[in-house]
């Protein structure tokens, strides 16, 4: 598997950590009404994954510069 493909990867599954941890009063899995300690720890690890991906995605090996 490529660097930009597992990038790509880890941008979707940062992004889908980040949506559901913001929204998890509204799906109806937060434990406490409004934003919590836990949904911020997760939107926080989605968000370094999403970054950790563009990052991962943009710097392929054997790129000239």
């Amino acid at each position: 598997m490529s660097k930009r493909t597992m990038g790509l990867m880890l941008i979707a599954l940062g992004a889908v950590g980040l949506v559901v941890s913001l929204a998890a009063d509204v799906i109806g899995i937060g434990s406490y009404p409004g934003i919590n300690g836990a949904q911020l720890l997760g939107a926080a690890t989605g968000l370094i994954l999403a970054l950790g991906g563009v990052w991962l995605a943009q710097n392929r090996a054997g790129k000239k510069k």
